[in-house]
C-alpha cells in the first residue's frame, strides 16, 4: 500500500476542521495539507442533522468564523444555511481543494524515530485502505458519535405500532402532516422540534422528565439592523456585534454562576412574560441552578407561540410504558402518538473513534490532561480541538486553530521535529474537562471518554474566552511544559527550553 506524506493532516471538515486548515494554510505558506472527511460534503454536524427546524443554539456572530463575518441579521441560523456558510468558507479560503471525502481514519501512530504520524484510512466509497504520513495531526471531529446516538430503551417499545425516530437518524421521507407527535426530551433539539412540527402536525407534545431553562431572544439582532441602516461597513458591524456578544455570553454565564438565585428569578420572570398568563411554570422551572446545564434559546418566542396556539403542549412526567398507540405516563395519562421522536441526546466519541498510539503504545485519552486546552499530554505533534460548552463552539475552535498554526510555524522556523507537552502527576485531577462545566446527560457520559481536567495553568481548562485568548494568541509558543526535540530514538528525554520574547514576537498570528 503506497503511503502519501503531508506536512499537516486534519481529521474532519466541519467547523473545526475548516478553521484549522485555513489557519495552517495562512501561517505556514507552502505546507502540504490534506483534510480527511468521512461524509460526502463539508459541514460536519450541520451535514449530519436533517430534522425539522435544526438550527444553531448560539448566536451566529460568535458561532461563525472570526475571520469570515456572518452578515445576516438573524441571531440564529438554520442548519442548511450554516452548512452552506461552512462550505462557502472552505471554498473561499482555499480549504475545499484539500478535502478528501468518504475517508474514515481508523488508527494513527506517532513514531519518535521519524517524527511523523502514520494514519491508516478507509475509503468508505470503495472499501480500500490508504496510508498517510504527516508531520502534524489535527483532530477536528468534535466529540459526538456520528454513528450511534444516545438512545435509552423504554418499557413496551416492541408493542408500539407507530413510528419511532431519533433526530440524529431522521428519515428523509418522514411526513408528520396531520399526525400526532410526541417528542421525548427537554434540550435544544426537543425545543427546536416542537415549534417546527406544530404547524403541520395534528398536535405535538414535548414530554420531559424535568424542565430546562429557556431564554427567549429576538429573531434578528437590533444592533445589526441599526448598523446596516446606517450603512456601516460590514466588517465593522461584524466586529462590533461579535465583541458585544462575546461579552454578553461571558457576562451572563458568570452572573448565573455567581448569583444563581437571582438569575433563576430573572430567567423564570422572562418566561412568564413571553409565555403569557396561562403558562404552567412547573414546565419551565428546573430543579438545578442556571448553567448547571446549557440554556436553551428560543428565537422570536416560537416555542411559546406554538404552546399558545394550542397546536402544542408540554407534559412533565416519567414514562411508565409504551402502548400500541402511544405512551402511558406514571400519572396514568396516556399520550396518543403516531410518531415518537426520541430527542434523548448524543453519545460522545473523540477523534471519530480512531485508535491512537505513540511508538506502538496505546494512548487512553481519558487518562491524559490537555495542555492549553489544545495539546494532549505526552502525545507529540497533535492538536485536539474541543469547543466551548458554555459559549459558542467556534470561539474556542478558532483560538485552537490559530495556536496550532503558530506552533507549526514556530517548529519549522526553529528546526524542531517534535513538540510534546509533558505534565506531572500533580497537574491532573480526577474530573474530566467537561465534568466541571455542566451536568447535562451527554456531559456525564463523556466522563469515560474525555481528557482529565488540569489542576493549574497551563493544564486547566477554563472555558473562558478572554483567558484562553491571552493564553493561546498572545503568550509565547515556547514554555517549560512544552518540550521540543529532533526525530530520533526516544531514549533521550528532551529538556525544557527557555521562553523567548523574541520568538513570541516573530511568531505569525493569523487573524
Amino acid at each position: 500500500m503506497e503511503q502519501q506524506h503531508v506536512d499537516v493532516l486534519v481529521i474532519g471538515a466541519g467547523i473545526s476542521g475548516v478553521s484549522a486548515a485555513r489557519h495552517v494554510l495562512r501561517a505556514v505558506p507552502g505546507a502540504s495539507l490534506v483534510v480527511l472527511e468521512r461524509r460526502a460534503r463539508v459541514g460536519g454536524t450541520w451535514d449530519l442533522f436533517r430534522y425539522p427546524g435544526v438550527r444553531s443554539d448560539s448566536d451566529m456572530h460568535t458561532f461563525g468564523f472570526g475571520f469570515r463575518p456572518w452578515h445576516d441579521a438573524r441571531i440564529l441560523a438554520d442548519g442548511a444555511r450554516i452548512r452552506r456558510y461552512v462550505e462557502d468558507t472552505a471554498a473561499h479560503e482555499g480549504v475545499l481543494e484539500h478535502v478528501r471525502f468518504r475517508r474514515r481514519a481508523i488508527g494513527a501512530d506517532f513514531s519518535h524515530a521519524t517524527g511523523r504520524w502514520t494514519v491508516e484510512v478507509e475509503d468508505e466509497g470503495t472499501g480500500e485502505r490508504e496510508s498517510y504520513s504527516a508531520g502534524y495531526l489535527i483532530g477536528s471531529t468534535g466529540y459526538y458519535d456520528y454513528d450511534s446516538p444516545y438512545r435509552p430503551r423504554f418499557p413496551g417499545e416492541a408493542d408500539y405500532r407507530g413510528t419511532l425516530v431519533h433526530p440524529q437518524q431522521w428519515p428523509e421521507d418522514l411526513d408528520h402532516t396531520g399526525r400526532r407527535v410526541v417528542v421525548i426530551g427537554s434540550g435544544a433539539t426537543a425545543i427546536t422540534l416542537l415549534p417546527a412540527m406544530a404547524d403541520d402536525a395534528a398536535h405535538v407534545t414535548m414530554l420531559q422528565r424535568s424542565p430546562t431553562y429557556v431564554l427567549g431572544l429576538p429573531e434578528t439582532d437590533p444592533l445589526t439592523r441599526v448598523l446596516q441602516l446606517l450603512r456601516a461597513p460590514a466588517r465593522l458591524t461584524h466586529k462590533l456585534v461579535r465583541a458585544r456578544n462575546i461579552a454578553l455570553q461571558r457576562g451572563s454565564y458568570a452572573f448565573c454562576r455567581k448569583y444563581p438565585r437571582l438569575a433563576r428569578r430573572i430567567l423564570l420572570g422572562l418566561v412568564r412574560v413571553r409565555a403569557g398568563k396561562g403558562v404552567d411554570m412547573r414546565h419551565f422551572s428546573p430543579a438545578y441552578k442556571p448553567w448547571d446545564q446549557r440554556l436553551c434559546v428560543v428565537p422570536g418566542g416560537d416555542l411559546f407561540k406554538a404552546l399558545r396556539s394550542g397546536k402544542a403542549s408540554i407534559a412533565t412526567d416519567h414514562i411508565d410504558t409504551f402502548t400500541p398507540d402511544g405512551i402511558r405516563l406514571r400519572s396514568g395519562e396516556e399520550l396518543k402518538a403516531d410518531i415518537v421522536v426520541t430527542a434523548t441526546g448524543l453519545n460522545v466519541r473523540l477523534l471519530g473513534g480512531m485508535a491512537l498510539t505513540v511508538d506502538g503504545e496505546p494512548v487512553d485519552v481519558k487518562d491524559r490532561v490537555l495542555y492549553k486546552a489544545v495539546l494532549l499530554e505526552g502525545v507529540p505533534n497533535m492538536s485536539l480541538v474541543i469547543g466551548y460548552t458554555n459559549a459558542s463552539w467556534t470561539l474556542k475552535a478558532d483560538l485552537a486553530a490559530d495556536y496550532t498554526a503558530r506552533l507549526i510555524a514556530y517548529m519549522r522556523r526553529h528546526g524542531h521535529d517534535v513538540a510534546t507537552p509533558v505534565a506531572s502527576d500533580g497537574d491532573r485531577s480526577t474530573a474530566s474537562v467537561m465534568g466541571e462545566a455542566l451536568t447535562s446527560g451527554y456531559i456525564t457520559r463523556a466522563d469515560q471518554v474525555m481528557p482529565r481536567q488540569g489542576t493549574r495553568a497551563p493544564w486547566r481548562l477554563w472555558n473562558n474566552y478572554y483567558r484562553d485568548r491571552a493564553m493561546l494568541r498572545d503568550a509565547p509558543v515556547e514554555d517549560g511544559p512544552l518540550h521540543f526535540a529532533q526525530a530520533g530514538p526516544r531514549t533521550s528525554v528532551p529538556t525544557p527550553t527557555t521562553d523567548s520574547a523574541a520568538d513570541a514576537r516573530e511568531a505569525p498570528r493569523v487573524a
